[in-house]
């Protein structure tokens, strides 16, 4: 059984006030018992302002969050999964990239969001992430962490279940969804999709969110959640801020998987004849 931490965060639109949120919650997992901390999307900085974020987005040898959370986790020897950051990714394009950093604070992967939110909300929400960001190109699974093999997404990802069979296929053990999801989009598919996603793939989810009402103005749905690879919802923040502990029992997958052994039963689809 390990015990793992997750930070529902309201992230603003100052890094160095974020890092001393993130700080302060790394130690409270570290005290808290928990092996691991998960960290939402955009931990660093969340502005929808991109003249005003531009300010301070700064290359990953650069980024003073990084360095504050990495110091962190060595000084308290945890794990964390930092969820997002943004940064410069050089040529003119930012990156949405996540971070796993080990106990020693040395990093241990690397991710870059693949699928980017470019969609026209009913409310009147627009967001187009691909005029500031570019997209991955590499699946990602991290060895030897606290949890196993972790497989490494971020939010709209979520919405592409090919991205998780490729990481169910690669034998991931836990499969991080680190989030800021719309209200509107977070009510009526975020428990749904978390839940899909553990289940036809077998294993555990852990999903960190952003949530409340912003200081750019955006509002995030919250309920960072722990599912199991039956689909059981081991632990909902629901609306509540700060730091939440769940224990994971890796022994599940294969309880689980031997029971409904759908990823030994998967076949290349066929083209459709005309």
């Amino acid at each position: 059984m390990t015990r793992i931490a997750l930070f529902q965060a309201r992230t603003g639109v100052d890094p160095d006030s974020n890092a001393r949120d993130l700080v302060a919650a790394i130690k409270m997992a570290a005290d808290g018992g928990a092996s691991m901390l998960f960290t939402p999307e955009m931990s660093g900085m969340l502005d929808r302002d991109r003249s005003r974020a531009a300010r301070n987005i700064r290359t990953e040898a650069d980024d003073p969050v990084l360095a504050a959370v990495r110091e962190a986790a060595a000084e308290h020897e945890i794990w964390v999964h930092l969820g997002s950051l943004a940064l410069d990714g050089g040529e003119g394009h930012w990156v949405n990239r996540a971070f796993v950093i080990d106990a020693a604070g040395a990093i241990r992967g690397r991710y870059d969001k693949m699928h980017l939110f470019d969609v026209d909300l009913p409310t009147g929400e627009s967001w187009r992430e691909s005029a500031a960001y570019r997209a991955g190109d590499e699946v990602v699974i991290v060895d030897g962490t606290p949890v196993g093999r972790l497989g490494l997404t971020i939010c709209y990802d979520i919405r592409f279940p090919a991205l998780y069979a490729a990481l169910a296929e690669a034998d991931a053990d836990v499969v991080a969804i680190p989030a800021a999801f719309t209200v509107p989009t977070g009510k009526a598919h975020w428990h749904v999709l978390n839940r899909a996603r553990a289940i036809e793939a077998g294993m555990f989810v852990v999903a960190a969110a952003q949530h409340g009402k912003h200081e750019d103005g955006r509002e995030t749905f919250g309920h960072s959640l722990v599912v199991d690879p039956w689909g059981d919802v081991l632990l909902d923040m629901e609306e509540r801020e700060g730091v939440a502990f769940a224990e994971v029992d890796l022994a599940r997958i294969s309880e689980v998987r031997s029971r409904i052994p759908a990823l030994q039963h998967r076949r290349p689809i066929p083209p459709m004849r005309d």
